[in-house]
C-alpha cells in the first residue's frame, strides 16, 4: 500500500508501536497521529505530543469535549447502563472516531488505524464509524496478533520513546463521564484491589451533603441554583461527589465478543445525574410510560454499548425518549452520604402527582369515594381464583417395575 495513513494516537505502547508497523508492515508512505480530547488528564495530551514529536509524527488534537458531554447528556436522558454501570468508554468511541474520519478526510488519507486488540470492544466501536467512508481500515495489533511482550521488545529493539503508564501495572482509560482500570492483577476475579487504584474517588466517610440538580427537558442544566455549561457541569459533579466516594464500580462484564472480563470504573457525576434523572421521571411520568421506557432505555444502552449510537433503531427509540422528556423539568435534591448518591426530594410543575389524592388524611379522590374500590377489590384477581379452583388433580402410578 500506499498514500498516507490516521492512527488513533495515544502515545501509548500500542499505538506508538503501530506508527513503524504502518510505514514497514503494511507500506505506507506517511503515519499522522491523531488524539481527540473527550476529557482526558491533560498529562496524557502531554504523553502523546512528547511522544509524536520523538517519533517525528505530525500531530492532531481535535477538542471533542461538547460533543461528548451532549451524548451523555442522551445518555442520561435513556438512563443508559450496561449490566450496572453508567456507560463511559462506549460513548466516547464514536465520538473518538468521527473526529478521527474528519481529519483523516481533510489531510487526503487513504487509510485510518488503531491499535486495538482483538478481544476487546473498542475494535468494533471505530470501525462501525470508519466502515462508512470509502478509507481503508487498519489494524495492526490485531491482524499481526501481537502480544504486549512482543510489543515490548520492539519498541526496545527500535528506541520507540513508550513507558508502561502506571508503572505498567494497571490500563486506564479516562474521559468526561467515567475512568475505567483494568489488567494486571485485576484480570483475577478473586483479587482485592488496593484503593490506590482510584483517583476520582474517596473512600467513603460519614460527612453528608445535599445537592439540587435542576433539569430541563431531561438534560440537567444548573446545580445548586447555579447554571453551568455541560462539560463544567458533568467536572463539577465528578470533584463534588467523587468526594464522597460516590461512583464506584467493580463487575464482571460480558464483551460483545463473548468474552467475560473483570473491570472497575469510576463514574461520580453519571452516578449522580442519572440517579436523579430517574427520579424525576418517577415524578412526571405515567406507569406505562415508565414501564415501556424502560424497554426502550435498554435498547438504547445496548446500541451506545455496541458504539451503534447513529444506527436507525437508535433514532427510532430517541423519537420516544425525546417524547417523554418533554416533561421531564424540575429538581432533585441529591444526598450524599456513604458512597451513594441517593434522590431525597424532587419537585416538578409536571408532576403526575397529587398530594392529597394519596394522603391516607383525605376521604376523597377527586369525588371518587373509597368505597367505591369495593367492586374494584372483588373483580381483582378473579381469574387466577377461577384457575386454582379448577386445578387439575395430577396422580401417578406409582407402580413397581417387576
Amino acid at each position: 500500500m500506499s498514500g498516507k495513513a490516521a492512527l488513533a494516537f495515544s502515545g501509548g505502547l500500542d499505538t506508538t508501536v503501530c506508527v513503524p508497523l504502518l510505514k514497514e508492515e503494511y507500506g505506507y508512505d506517511e503515519v499522522i497521529g491523531v488524539t481527540v480530547d473527550v476529557g482526558q488528564p491533560e498529562s496524557e495530551f502531554a504523553e502523546a505530543e512528547e511522544t509524536a514529536e520523538a517519533l517525528d509524527l505530525e500531530h492532531f488534537v481535535v477538542d471533542a469535549k461538547d460533543d461528548f458531554a451532549s451524548l451523555c447528556m442522551d445518555a442520561v436522558q435513556a438512563n443508559a447502563d450496561y449490566q450496572g454501570y453508567p456507560l463511559g468508554t462506549a460513548l466516547a468511541r464514536p465520538v473518538i472516531a468521527k473526529a478521527i474520519l474528519e481529519v483523516a478526510e481533510e489531510e487526503g488519507c487513504a487509510a485510518v488505524a488503531h491499535g486495538c486488540t482483538g478481544k476487546g470492544n473498542d475494535q468494533l466501536r471505530f470501525e462501525a464509524v470508519w466502515r462508512s467512508s470509502d478509507l481503508e481500515v487498519v489494524a495492526p495489533v490485531r491482524e499481526m496478533g501481537l502480544t504486549r511482550e512482543w510489543e515490548v521488545d520492539y519498541a526496545a529493539e527500535k528506541n520507540l520513546p513508550v513507558e508502561g503508564g502506571n508503572a505498567g501495572v494497571w490500563s486506564i482509560d479516562s474521559n468526561l463521564w467515567s475512568r475505567s482500570i483494568e489488567g494486571g492483577q485485576l484480570e483475577d476475579p478473586g483479587y482485592v484491589p488496593p484503593t490506590d487504584i482510584y483517583e476520582w474517588t474517596d473512600d467513603p466517610g460519614e460527612e453528608t451533603e445535599l445537592v439540587e440538580i435542576e433539569f430541563e427537558a431531561g438534560v440537567p442544566v444548573a446545580v445548586n441554583g447555579e447554571e453551568l455549561p455541560q462539560v463544567q457541569l458533568i467536572q463539577y459533579l465528578n470533584d463534588l461527589a467523587g468526594g464522597y466516594g460516590v461512583g464506584r464500580t467493580d463487575m464482571m462484564e460480558d464483551r460483545m465478543l463473548g468474552l467475560k472480563v473483570r473491570e472497575n470504573y469510576e463514574h461520580p457525576a453519571a452516578t449522580t445525574l442519572l440517579n436523579a434523572h430517574e427520579a424525576l421521571e418517577g415524578l412526571v411520568l405515567t406507569k406505562e410510560e415508565r414501564d415501556f421506557k424502560q424497554e426502550v432505555d435498554a435498547q438504547w444502552s445496548q446500541k451506545a454499548y455496541e458504539g451503534l449510537v447513529d444506527a436507525p433503531l437508535v433514532d427510532a427509540l430517541e423519537g420516544f425518549i425525546s417524547t417523554t422528556q418533554e416533561r421531564v423539568t424540575g429538581t432533585v435534591t441529591i444526598k450524599f452520604e456513604g458512597g451513594q448518591a441517593r434522590p431525597v426530594a424532587r419537585d416538578s410543575e409536571y408532576a403526575v402527582y397529587s398530594e392529597s389524592a394519596a394522603s391516607f388524611n383525605t376521604e376523597t379522590v377527586d369525588g371518587i369515594e373509597q368505597a367505591d374500590a369495593t367492586g374494584v377489590a372483588k373483580y381483582h384477581g378473579f381469574q387466577s381464583r377461577l384457575a386454582n379452583k379448577s386445578k387439575p388433580t395430577l396422580t401417578t402410578d406409582g407402580g413397581d417395575d417387576e
